[in-house]
């Protein structure tokens, strides 16, 4: 080894045990040289080490400090079965990639980040932006693209700003994301169901809800929805697009899997608008991460002036360094490569998600899309609760969707199944217990 690794080591490992505690000031350089009895440029390596993995930084004629004691370590391997979590598998992420992006965004952009940016976003983020949309089939103008600080905000906006068609009462399938579930349940907006299962919905019942209700906009998910995961083929969504033009309703879509659609046939509803009806939400918390807080939207040229107007008041812009590394991700091509690898994985545990339903849990309703989240509805004679507890005592997590209903719709009896954080190999296991523990309830099969 040689001799400046091993100082380095040896720092390291002071640093890591808390013997040289967080924001402590290192001993001189002098005083280094003469404890490690090596060159003063032996030092500065080792320190230069440190440095760039940002475990200390460095102060012009005072010193160097340390940073943090606490450095990351490689997940433990476990032996459950989790179904329930749906954030992204988080330690296959290419940290080191977006790390480049980061610290040259601060390099580039060093000037932006001391002022206010503009309401839209970075431009040259909205640039790239624009090109990714269009890999989606979503061709839009430059000035009809948002940044938001994630799909949740500018859901958030959407809701509580007003709308041409002069209309306050919301649209929602029923089970729906349960983030905006909660933000109806927290802002007491008003919002009326309507029920989707594996085979959709009842068009005939979302004409009349359109025509009796008080219908602002729609919010669906017409591909891989969530928490179903099942998507509406090509007549679905012209009829629902054709309805939305008749009755003056507008259609926020929300295609958070755009990333994961192997399909090329299947395009989003705002491919198929012509008549500006669709608002195109676009999420990164599934392809990459969630704190990154990153969302697009492409609004109706009437929504944007109001849109516009609201984001100001909430946050001005977001987060500036955010945007600039997610700009230098995409344009360099790290994005596109990363979603091509990421994509593959989550597309075989899809595949083996959906042979394993249909192999041992074909009695039971779910999705017929290859996706990485699927359900299963439970028979009237099973408790749910003591199902799942069951299951957990064998290290099987599994969670019901009661968050994803509003307060005042029936709901069903459906738990969730994500494979995005269980290995591929183990998804056939817990599935087959699943199917196992159905059988043991009493008079499931009489």
């Amino acid at each position: 080894m040689l001799k400046y690794e091993s100082i380095f080591q040896s720092l390291l490992l002071q640093i890591q045990a808390g013997d040289i505690p967080a924001g402590t000031k290192l001993p001189s350089i002098r005083n280094l040289t003469q404890r490690y009895s090596c060159s003063k440029s032996t030092i500065l390596t080792a320190l230069k080490k440190l440095e760039e993995q940002h475990i200390l930084y460095s102060i012009p004629k005072s010193g160097y400090y340390i940073v943090e004691h606490q450095v990351f370590k490689t997940p433990s391997i476990t032996d459950s079965i989790d179904f329930a979590t749906s954030s992204p598998t988080w330690h296959a992420f290419p940290y080191k990639d977006f790390q480049h992006c980061l610290n040259k965004a601060i390099d580039t952009y060093q000037q932006d980040l001391f002022r206010y940016g503009t309401p839209k976003g970075l431009p040259s983020l909205i640039t790239e932006a624009k090109k990714l949309l269009e890999s989606y089939q979503v061709f839009s103008h430059s000035e009809k693209i948002f940044i938001t600080s994630g799909v949740q905000q500018a859901l958030s906006l959407l809701s509580i700003m007003p709308f041409p068609n002069n209309r306050s009462t919301i649209l929602v399938e029923q089970p729906s994301y349960h983030l905006y579930m909660d933000m109806v349940r927290t802002y007491r907006l008003p919002a009326v169901g309507i029920k989707r299962t594996a085979k959709g919905i009842d068009l005939n019942q979302l004409e009349q809800i359109f025509h009796e209700k008080n219908i602002k906009f729609f919010y669906t998910m017409p591909r891989f929805h969530n928490p179903l995961g099942t998507s509406y083929c090509k007549k679905e969504k012209a009829a629902i697009l054709q309805l939305a033009n008749k009755y003056d309703v507008y259609i926020i879509e929300d295609d958070y899997l755009a990333d994961f659609e192997y399909n090329s046939k299947n395009d989003p509803l705002f491919t198929e608008d012509f008549h500006e009806r669709v608002i195109y939400l676009k999420s990164f918390s599934k392809i990459m991460f969630p704190g990154l807080r990153i969302g697009l939207a492409v609004l109706p040229k009437a929504l944007i002036n109001t849109f516009q107007q609201f984001k100001v008041t909430t946050d001005i812009d977001s987060s500036m360094i955010s945007q600039a590394a997610l700009h230098l991700y995409l344009k360099s091509g790290m994005y596109e490569h990363y979603k091509t690898k990421v994509s593959s994985i989550y597309h075989s545990r899809a595949k083996t998600l959906q042979q394993s339903l249909q192999t041992h849990l074909s009695m039971c309703e779910s999705s017929s899309e290859i996706v990485m989240h699927n359900h299963i509805v439970l028979p009237k004679q099973v408790n749910m609760k003591s199902f799942i507890h069951r299951l957990q005592e064998k290290d099987i997590y599994l969670d019901s969707v009661e968050m994803n209903y509003l307060d005042d719709f029936y709901h069903e009896r459906i738990l969730k199944l994500n494979v995005s954080n269980v290995n591929e190999h183990r998804i056939e296991e817990g599935i087959k217990e699943i199917a196992i523990e159905l059988k043991k309830t009493k008079n499931y099969f009489l």
